[in-house]
This record gives structure tokens, C-alpha cells and sequence, in this order.
């Protein structure tokens, strides 16, 4: 059988453990992308970081591989909506991770009306509800190219395929009667 292959992280986590101004931040694109953990933050600010080393490396070449590599990577990003078609790789280097939480399975079904939350989205992917090109993918971190954007659907045989489903539906909130304010005890007596 051979030994089994070891496996390795695919993110780096932060340098620091305890730094107030990132952990506020990180906990702000958490609740707000419905990340489970913090660790899929990790991963895609890691993938942000592979993306400006590689444009850094192919910056400070300037070969014939180097302008290949250059074209290959800038039609990568423009292919996955991270960048305009033409762009350089000055925008490779400005590139967020709220840029690439936005290509997410998860906040693209938000976004198209499929999910009302990204908790929500995020149930429909991993009970393996969706399809992306007319496959089913349960994965809620997918990349979702600009091309297979518009063939995001429910799968024809689950019930979340009819747009009237009760949880497709958006519920209008009731008002909530208002209360007069209390008084303080002063004015009790």
C-alpha cells in the first residue's frame, strides 16, 4: 500500500496571535461572509499573498518565461472575476481578500437571490443542493469563475428548485409595537 503522503497546510495563520485591530477585522469578515472558521479566512488570504508573490517574482524578472507566466496568471484572475480583462500587474498587487470572498459559491448564491444568508447559502451547498455548470458541487469556499456564474441553479429534484419554497421566500418583518420608555425611579415616587 505505501505509506501515506503527509499533508500540509494550505494557509498560513497569522504571525501574531493576539493583535486587537486584526482580530476585530477578522471577525467582521467572519460574521459577514458566514465563514465557519477562521481558518477559511486563512486560506484565502494565503491565496491573496500566492497571487502577489507570484506577481512580485514575475515583476522582477523580465524573460521571455516571465512574460508567459505574467499572461497566464493575469487571464487566471480575469477568468475567475478577480480582475478586469487588461489589467496589470499593479491591480495584482491590490488585490483583498473581500475581493475573493466575493467569488465564493457561498456569496455568489447570496448574491443572485438563491439564499436569503450566507449561513443560509452555505447549508444549501454542503446538503449538496446547487449546481455550477451541471455539476453538483458542495463545496461553499469554490471559486466560481465569471462563465459558470450564470449556470448556478438548484438541483431540478430538490424542493428548494420551486421559487415559492418557504425558505426561498422572503418573510416581511412584523413591527414590533413600541413601548414607552421606562422612568426612572426619581419619577416613580
Amino acid at each position: 500500500m505505501g505509506d501515506p503522503r503527509t499533508l500540509k497546510a494550505k494557509y498560513s495563520g497569522p504571525r501574531h496571535p493576539w493583535q486587537r485591530a486584526r482580530l476585530e477585522e477578522e471577525n467582521l469578515l467572519v460574521r459577514e461572509y458566514g465563514l465557519k472558521t477562521k481558518r477559511e479566512l486563512w486560506k484565502i488570504t494565503s491565496k491573496v499573498k500566492t497571487f502577489a508573490a507570484q506577481a512580485k517574482k514575475i515583476i522582477a524578472t523580465r524573460t521571455a518565461q516571465s512574460e508567459l507566466e505574467k499572461k497566464q496568471l493575469l487571464d487566471r484572475l480575469a477568468r475567475l472575476g478577480l480582475l478586469p480583462s487588461g489589467a496589470s500587474l499593479d491591480d495584482v498587487l491590490a488585490l483583498t481578500s473581500r475581493k475573493l470572498l466575493d467569488r465564493r459559491l457561498q456569496s455568489v448564491i447570496v448574491k443572485k437571490g438563491l439564499a436569503r444568508t450566507h449561513n443560509q447559502a452555505r447549508q444549501y451547498i454542503v446538503h449538496a443542493h446547487v449546481l455550477v455548470a451541471d455539476k453538483k458541487v458542495t463545496a461553499p469556499s469554490y471559486i466560481v469563475p465569471i462563465a459558470d456564474e450564470p449556470t448556478i441553479s438548484f438541483i431540478a429534484n430538490s424542493t428548494l428548485a420551486n421559487p415559492e419554497h418557504p425558505e426561498r421566500t422572503i418573510k416581511a418583518k412584523p413591527k414590533e409595537p413600541r413601548r414607552e420608555p421606562r422612568r426612572s425611579r426619581e419619577g416613580r415616587r
